[in-house]
């Protein structure tokens, strides 16, 4: 089975938090994003919020795919240290991004990825979190005549629907399974439709 269908904890929606360090104000911001495309809108949108912030600094893990940026501060001060509290905050699928507008003190190196570091982790420590199963995506059909018996079996799943078409033969009908629901439910099909029915991967 891919690695892909690993449960994993993310954000249940997104996160901010504000706090002022040494003179200057640090802005955090944590979402779940999918894709890196995902991840660089996000810092893009909050880029767009603060213009003339100092340094947007940021990170994300998606599954095994990570990376970060300083944005103009000390290499590996800001950006390694919020990739850092991603990973120790056990979540994934997860950006950070850190809006610092300098408020005329220097942090020095340990300051400054104490600063960026400790503002992503407690934001992704009080931040509300879910377990994600991810499902696979299987397409069942069944003759006119046992449209009912497929109906009845969906209650009995946690699926998610997709289209339905009618076809000349019957309904085919998009669904996403958990994996581990997959074969149990293609069995089940089977026996309610006399065999008639099919779920293919």
């Amino acid at each position: 089975m891919s690695a892909d269908l690993t449960p994993f904890t993310t954000l249940a929606g997104p996160a901010e938090r504000a706090a002022v360090i040494g003179g200057s104000d640090f802005l955090t911001y944590a979402e779940r994003t999918d894709t890196p495309d995902d991840a660089l809108a996000f810092v893009a949108r909050i880029r767009a919020r603060h213009p003339d912030a100092t340094h947007v600094c940021w990170a994300y893990r998606l599954r095994g795919a990570y990376r970060w940026a300083d944005d103009g501060e000390p290499g590996g001060t800001a950006g390694a240290p919020i990739l850092r509290a991603i990973e120790g905050q056990g979540v994934d699928r997860v950006s950070v991004a850190v809006v610092r507008y300098y408020g005329g003190t220097k942090l020095g190196t340990g300051g400054l990825a104490r600063a960026y570091g400790g503002e992503a982790a407690e934001t992704l420590r009080t931040a509300a979190r879910e377990t994600v199963r991810p499902r696979v995506p299987a397409r069942a059909t069944v003759p006119f005549d046992q449209v009912s018996a497929l109906y009845h079996l969906l209650t009995q799943y946690d699926v998610a629907r997709g289209e339905e078409v009618y076809t000349e033969r019957g309904l085919s009908l998009t669904l996403d399974l958990y994996p581990d629901d997959v074969d149990p439910f293609r069995q089940a099909l089977t026996d309610a439709t006399r065999g008639t029915g099919q779920l293919k991967d």
